[in-house]
């Protein structure tokens, strides 16, 4: 996983289920309330194009039809 934090100007590469993520600086961390926040708004942003993206994939073109 790879999600590119804006606001943090950083990426999170993977979480545990104690909520500490690994960012790309290899570093272990439990986020703050605010980057918690920061975290939960990018995937959210991110979860919205994937399913865009998905969307339009699946759409069936005009050759198939």
């Amino acid at each position: 996983m790879k999600l590119y934090v804006e606001t943090m100007d950083a990426t999170v590469v993977e979480c545990d289920d104690e909520g500490r993520v690994r960012f790309d600086t290899g570093e272990w961390a439990t986020p703050t309330l605010q980057e918690r926040r920061a975290i939960i708004h990018a995937a959210r942003q991110e979860l919205a194009a994937l399913t865009e993206l998905l969307e339009a994939v699946q759409k069936p073109t005009i050759a198939e039809r």
